[in-house]
């Protein structure tokens, strides 16, 4: 079984505690923090994983915490509020701290939260998928409070994790993965 370890970033108020929760707890909650861990188990791709999944806070007074969090994420979620404009600019702010804090090209996922408010939208899902695609990462809009492709989500971000350390889809243990030596292969094992 792989492990994860998933740091939610953005801005206050975007909804990265709601949708911590509905991924493990499979319900919606308000409620602030400083930082809160999630953790769950679930399958992908017919592979058993385990999510951490690490909540932060996204207040400008707790940026000296942010290169902690960082540094302790294997995989992050990049989280805006399609209501808010503001939050959507601020993407910047977070994706430069991981870059910096991971020295490189991080995984994550760009989310464009709380899309149960159309009616209220400031940034459009075409601004937003334009952003991803100049940040070099995938895009999706979710509903915390409806659930809409939340499991989806964390399912697409385990995906990507697995593609970095070469783990193929697929029942059973890890399989064997090619080695870049003609005719090579090496067996992948997992020690708890």
């Amino acid at each position: 079984m792989d492990n994860w370890r998933v740091a939610v970033l953005g801005d206050g108020g975007v909804g990265k505690t709601a949708l911590a929760v509905q991924f493990t707890l499979n319900c919606f909650t308000y409620d602030p923090t400083i930082e809160d861990a999630y953790r769950k188990q679930l399958v992908v791709d017919n592979r058993m994983c385990f999510v951490e999944v690490i909540d932060t806070a996204g207040q400008e007074e707790y940026a000296t915490l942010r290169d902690q969090w960082v540094r302790e994420g294997q995989g992050f979620i990049l989280v805006y509020s399609i209501a808010s404009r503001q939050t959507f600019e601020r993407l910047e702010i977070f994706r430069q701290s991981m870059r910096r804090v991971k020295r490189g090209d991080p995984i994550f996922m760009l989310v464009g939260n709380k899309c149960d408010k159309g009616y209220e939208r400031e940034v459009s899902k075409e601004e937003g998928a334009a952003l991803a695609r100049q940040f070099g990462c995938e895009f999706i809009e979710t509903s915390a409070k409806t659930a809409e492709n939340v499991q989806h989500l964390f399912m697409n971000l385990v995906r990507a994790l697995r593609k970095t350390r070469n783990i193929e889809p697929g029942p059973g243990p890890t399989k064997p993965v090619k080695d870049d030596k003609p005719g090579g292969r090496r067996i992948k094992c997992v020690i708890l």
